[in-house]
Formats: C-alpha cells, sequence, structure tokens
C-alpha cells in the first residue's frame, strides 16, 4: 500500500510540473492580431512608429506580439473583403481596422472575433456599434467625432477666410460616414452664411475632374477629410488645388506639411494612445462590448504658413496665437 501511494505521489508531482511546463510554455508564446488597412503598406519607420504605445505597455512585435497586416488599395472594396476574411481565417485573437470602411468589412467577416476600430468618424450613426457608452457586440475603439467638433472647424475656416461662401467637400460615396454627417455639415455652413458644395470621388483619377467640377460650382476653399483614397493621393490634390488657387483645409497633420493651410482635428498621439489601450484590454481578457468607444478629449490646431503664403493668403494673427503649431 505504501508503495502505491508514493507510486501515485510521484505522479500526480510530475503531472503538477508537466502542466506547469505547459503553461509557461503557452504564457510565453506571442500573441496573433491583424491589422486592416485600406491604404498601401506603411515604411518600417511608420511602422515602428504606430507601435510605440504597443510597446509602452509591454507588447512588443517579434517577441510576445504578431501583427498580420493586410494593406487593400482605397476604393478596391473586393480586395478589402478579402484580406478581412483573411485575417479571419488565420485565426487572430482581435482585429485593429483603420476607419470606418476598413471596420465594416470586418464585421461582415467576424462576428465573434474583437474588432477595435481606429478613427471612425461616427460608429453608431454608419452601425458599428449600438452606442459609444455600451457598443453591443464585437466592436469597440476610437472615434474623431464629438459634438461641435465640424462647426468648430467650419469657424475655424471663416475667421481664416471670411469672403468664402462656397466650400467644396469631397466624398467618397462608398463610405457611409457622409450619408450619417451630411446633415450637420451642411447646418454648421449655413449657421455662418456659407454653403457647402458636395462632390462625389470614387477612384484616384476622378480627384483632378472633381476638384475642377467644385471650382466650376463656385468653391472658393476646398475641404479634404483623411480618408484613405485622400490621403494617399493628397499630392495630386494639392496639385489640382493649386492650379485654380484654391486653399485646402485638412484634418490631418500629414496632409497639412504636404500643402493644407489648416487643420483643426484630435490630437493623433492621443488617439494612438487610446487605440493602444483598447488592445492591451483585449489582449488581456477585456470584451469590447465592455468597453465604451473613446472620443478625442484633445485637439490641435495647426496652420501651414508657407502654403499660405505660396497662393496669397494672410493669416489673421488671432489665429496664429492660438495655434499649436504653425509650419
Amino acid at each position: 500500500m505504501m508503495e502505491r501511494r508514493t507510486f501515485i505521489g510521484a505522479t500526480a508531482a510530475a503531472l503538477i510540473v508537466v502542466s506547469l511546463d505547459v503553461w509557461a510554455q503557452q504564457s510565453n508564446q506571442a500573441r496573433r492580431i491583424g491589422w486592416l488597412w485600406l491604404e498601401p503598406p506603411q515604411t518600417a519607420e511608420e511602422i515602428h512608429e504606430k507601435g510605440a504605445h504597443l510597446r509602452a505597455l509591454g507588447w512588443v512585435e517579434g517577441q510576445n506580439l504578431i501583427v498580420e497586416r493586410r494593406y487593400s488599395d482605397p476604393g478596391n472594396a473586393h480586395q478589402l473583403k478579402a484580406n478581412a476574411e483573411e485575417l479571419v481565417r488565420l485565426k487572430v485573437e482581435l482585429i485593429v481596422a483603420e476607419g470606418t470602411v476598413a471596420t465594416l468589412a470586418a464585421k461582415k467577416a467576424t462576428s465573434s472575433v474583437p474588432i477595435v476600430v481606429s478613427r471612425s468618424g461616427d460608429p453608431v450613426g454608419t452601425g458599428l456599434v449600438a452606442s459609444l457608452a455600451r457598443p453591443g457586440a464585437n466592436v469597440t475603439g476610437t472615434s474623431t467625432i464629438v459634438p461641435d467638433l465640424i462647426q468648430k472647424q467650419v469657424q475655424l475656416l471663416h475667421e481664416l477666410l471670411p469672403a468664402a461662401r462656397k466650400v467644396g467637400e469631397l466624398i467618397l460615396p462608398a463610405n457611409p460616414l457622409y450619408r450619417a454627417m451630411r446633415n450637420e455639415y451642411e447646418q454648421a455652413y449655413r449657421a455662418l452664411g456659407m454653403q457647402p458644395i458636395f462632390v462625389g470621388v470614387g477612384k484616384a483619377d476622378e480627384l483632378e475632374d472633381s476638384i475642377e467640377e467644385a471650382q466650376l460650382q463656385g468653391a472658393q476653399v476646398l475641404h479634404v477629410v483623411p480618408e484613405p483614397l485622400f490621403y494617399a493621393n493628397f499630392p495630386l490634390i494639392v496639385s489640382a488645388a493649386q492650379k485654380r488657387s484654391l486653399p485646402i483645409l485638412v484634418q490631418n497633420e500629414g496632409m497639412l506639411e504636404e500643402g493644407g493651410l489648416l487643420s483643426y482635428a484630435p490630437d493623433e498621439m492621443d488617439l494612438d494612445r487610446k487605440l493602444a489601450s483598447f488592445v492591451d484590454k483585449i489582449l488581456r481578457g477585456a470584451k469590447p462590448a465592455d468597453l465604451p468607444v473613446q472620443q478625442p478629449t484633445k485637439f490641435k490646431l495647426l496652420i501651414n504658413l508657407k502654403t499660405a503664403k505660396a497662393i496669397g493668403i494672410t493669416v489673421p494673427q488671432s489665429l496664429l496665437l492660438r495655434a499649436d503649431e504653425v509650419i
């Protein structure tokens, strides 16, 4: 009997050791996530910069984190759909989707894999979540819209260009965000005696004609949002606008540096920090339905004086004094 108890005890101890060893191996395995983009591939420098906030939370790519990145040509819905479905087949633990259109593709591809949306304009209005406080399913993340943001942007444009009455709004009809927000844009402009001219663009080779159409309808300035199609082709937009002496209001620091005149938008670093926090919490066991969508809390007013000088615009001192950065 004593020998039997000794054998059982030794066997149990061995099983415990093996179990602990397996647990240790599993806990040290790298976690796999997907990242879905509706834009051309990023550079190595951009990828490294994007991962800074994840590294600050202990997630280091190549060590304990594997990132499956899938890029899609802007406007190519078929490629985006295929990439979203591929990430699901790879059994990633979560998908980070950049923007509304990419998130809608990811949501169609899976109802179980957690999805973290980065920079959705209106996640409720476009059907990504049930509400900001209670997302309700497998999607949560960051939004770029807060109450009165559009009004603030239009007010700044009016202060910079008080004589402008018609503003060309480049839109991508395939993105439901613009249908959800069109009325808000119209109200903001009309409150200041201005009129938006909405011009749809489906692909890059339509940009020049669309800008010309906006001018023919009387546009005196362009408003270009950081839609992937516009962001990827912004040098072309700047060239077409300069030919027609149209200043450009943007909502992105990179677009401002490439020729935009004024930008008032959420702080990009702050949004990236919030995004990394979502990824961290979900990898540690949180469920998207329990994580409220985060809206921006920090904003930056940026002005490009080089662009202003090139197109003969004098920036009011009142704006220069309030700017967070002047180029």
